[in-house]
């Protein structure tokens, strides 16, 4: 059995740590900002859904647990601009990323391991917290079993790309925090008067 859990646990902890991350979870967190953080998270998971589908993981796997078009749902539930939300830097890094992996099944399991089992186990505190339905993270079928299915597809090997992802997510985190949203909203507005 895989120890990626302890291989992780460090970059794990740090990304909770954020000053966003505790954001989440205070249930204060507004309907912009939290359609604005769906809003990146969207642009990751469509291009790792879509690597997914390439190396057959979702057959694999044995269940649909995709998150994007309900993410699609959250987002259209909570934001009300004209305007899309920010994409941050970090996130046009992720996407640079993962076409360069694209084609490295071991590295796109590490994301999904990072991705989906925190959707499935943190998630589930996180959608207590947070404003609007929070359809993605919403799951069918045995919750426990999806979680083994997917550790029991994850190698020691997986851990540097765990990590990295973790990393991403921390940065992602950071971005948010440090996002002058008004200065946004004003600047973007102004360019489609």
């Amino acid at each position: 059995m895989s120890k990626i859990k302890e291989l992780t646990w460090e970059h794990h902890q740090n990304a909770e740590r954020q000053a966003f991350a505790k954001l989440l979870m205070s249930g204060k967190i507004s309907e912009d900002l939290y359609a604005t953080y769906l809003w990146n998270q969207h642009k990751k998971y469509d291009i790792l859904e879509a690597m997914m589908a390439a190396h057959g993981l979702f057959g694999e796997i044995g269940a649909n647990i995709s998150r994007k078009m309900l993410m699609e749902a959250d987002i259209a539930e909570l934001w009300k601009h004209k305007v899309s939300p920010p994409v941050v830097p970090s996130t046009l890094a992720y996407i640079d990323h993962m076409r360069e992996i694209m084609g490295d099944r071991d590295s796109i399991i590490a994301h999904v391991y990072v991705f989906f089992l925190g959707d499935m186990s943190g998630g589930q505190m996180i959608k207590k917290k947070i404003p609007g339905e929070g359809r993605m993270y919403d799951f069918d079928g045995d919750v426990t079993q999806l979680k083994d299915t997917i550790r029991n597809m994850t190698t020691d090997d997986m851990a540097d790309e765990a990590r990295w992802v973790f990393a991403s997510a921390t940065k992602l985190f950071e971005e948010l925090t440090e996002l002058d949203f008004e200065r946004y909203m004003e600047s973007a507005n102004t360019v489609s008067e």
